[in-house]
């Protein structure tokens, strides 16, 4: 490890994540919120004050940013920014315990939309305001719009682009690496300007629009009502965040590609493809499970509920119209499934991701036909680009170790007094970056009755959710800290 290399550009990230706050701040200083304003300004200050310090010890660090740096500033930097994110929330009041205060801030910058805020309502607007605004900065990944805007990152910004991106192929698209993240962010900002203004002309208020916007394009979930997206009553606010959280769990790389040139790039990968089918099954299988079992009140019912709560689940965005912990079993099999599936490659979504699990399957149908071809040679391809064998081992890996997160995740909240179904959805709804799960984390639920102990682990869950394990689980490998 080189730490001067190291202190440099956590240094500089974090020194530029002090300016991140300023929107919140910002914003308590519009409804004249004098508390909240001031945890933003000592937020801003012990960012800049930590950033300044490390930038100052690795202000003449010799050399470049190779991958080990990279893992180091992705986890070290996602971690840091939780815990100085979360401090506007316990100086400002929201939280007197900073557990809770990191917990909702990860959740936030995580994109998992879990929370320990009992009554959103009556909490400062400032404050709600920068807890929707973190899934906005998360989603995109704060590291991306850091090497988005400063010019000299080179050969490090590629490597930080690289640990943060969700999926195990980001595409570039453009030569530079600073342009390609760019040019996501600008996909990204004008996905939130028009829903925002379409949320206003249905009837939601500047901070409403704003903050559920910021949740869905992100596939955050943070609502500014305490019943969410139900709260409203509007099958046209619900058709619309459909339409969105499907957008966002899309490949981002999809929208450039099919922007002037063909429309047939989206229709035509394989991924994509493969995610609307789950998406369109899964509401039909459920849509038919409620109606069947007299769990709602007629067929239109059965398909509105079916159809936002599958695409919020699978999106990982969290947003409720329905307490869908009372459904059927098969119906709640069927969500629980989802939350694994996840988005797409690329997208703002979490989750295993669609193309892992097309890749496992391709793997899985290659070996089975080899138990009765022992000869045959067969090349794993999706759509036209063949698998690598480095990839497919790739893929395994992770999967194998998502599924031992998974499994110590939901022994370790087992041990701390919660039942299976509880214990196994909350990891499952935080490991995917989801929000809501079943049992005493369901939907009309949240997580602010589980042990200090337990909302400490789902906060690490979420870290290793979103950035992909592998930056995470590093920081805890001896070997990985010592000098090159």
């Amino acid at each position: 490890m080189n730490y001067p290399i190291l202190a440099r550009y956590l240094g500089q990230f974090l020194l530029f994540f002090g300016l991140c706050l300023l929107p919140g701040a910002a914003w308590s200083l519009l409804h004249l919120e004098w508390r909240p304003l001031a945890a933003f300004l000592a937020a801003m200050a012990v960012s800049g004050a930590l950033g300044g310090g490390l930038w100052f010890l690795g202000r003449r660090a010799d050399g470049r940013m190779y991958n080990r740096e990279a893992l180091a500033v992705v986890g070290l930097g996602w971690l840091v920014a939780a815990g100085i994110g979360g401090l506007p929330f316990w100086i400002g009041g929201m939280f007197g315990n900073p557990v809770d205060a990191y917990f909702e801030s990860m959740s936030g910058f995580t994109t998992t939309g879990a929370s320990v805020l009992v009554d959103i309502e009556a909490a400062s607007k400032g404050l709600v305001f920068w807890r929707s605004f973190t899934h906005w900065l998360g989603g995109m990944g704060i590291i991306v719009l850091f090497i988005s805007i400063l010019p000299y990152l080179g050969a490090g910004g590629k490597q930080l682009f690289k640990n943060e991106s969700p999926g195990p192929d980001p595409r570039g698209l453009a030569p530079k690496i600073r342009d390609t993240a760019s040019i996501l962010w600008k996909i990204y900002v004008a996905m939130t300007v028009v829903l925002a203004v379409i949320l206003m002309l249905e009837g939601m208020s500047l901070h409403d629009a704003l903050c559920h916007s910021f949740g869905t394009v992100a596939t955050g979930g943070f609502s500014t009502r305490n019943a969410s997206v139900a709260a409203y009553s509007s099958v046209g606010i619900e058709l619309t965040l459909i339409v969105f959280m499907v957008l966002a769990g899309t490949n981002f790389s999809l929208f450039f590609a099919v922007w002037g040139r063909d429309w047939r790039t989206l229709v035509r990968d394989p991924e994509w493809r493969a995610y609307i089918l789950v998406l369109v099954l899964a509401t039909l299988a459920i849509t038919a499970d409620l109606w069947f079992e007299g769990a709602v009140d007629g067929l239109a019912s059965a398909l509105r509920g079916a159809g936002f709560s599958a695409v919020s689940v699978m999106t990982t965005t969290g947003f409720g119209t329905a307490d869908f912990d009372r459904w059927p079993d098969f119906s709640r099999a069927v969500l629980l499934l989802l939350m694994f599936v996840g988005g797409c490659a690329g997208s703002t979504g979490g989750g295993l991701k669609v193309i892992r699990l097309l890749i496992l399957w391709k793997v899985a149908w290659e070996r089975l036909h080899k138990a009765w071809s022992p000869r045959a040679v067969r090349t794993i391809k999706i759509g036209n680009d063949v698998i690598s064998p480095e990839l497919q081992h790739t893929v395994l890996v992770f999967f194998m170790l998502f599924l031992a997160a998974a499994a110590l995740g939901t022994l370790a909240m087992a041990a701390l007094g919660l039942d299976l179904v509880s214990a196994f959805s909350a990891v499952a709804a935080t490991l995917n970056n989801i929000g809501p799960g079943l049992g005493v984390v369901g939907p009309t639920s949240n997580y602010a009755d589980l042990p200090t102990a337990g909302k400490a682990v789902l906060s690490l869950l979420m870290a290793i959710g979103r950035i992909e394990l592998f930056a995470i689980l590093v920081l805890f490998s001896p070997g990985f800290w010592r000098k090159n």
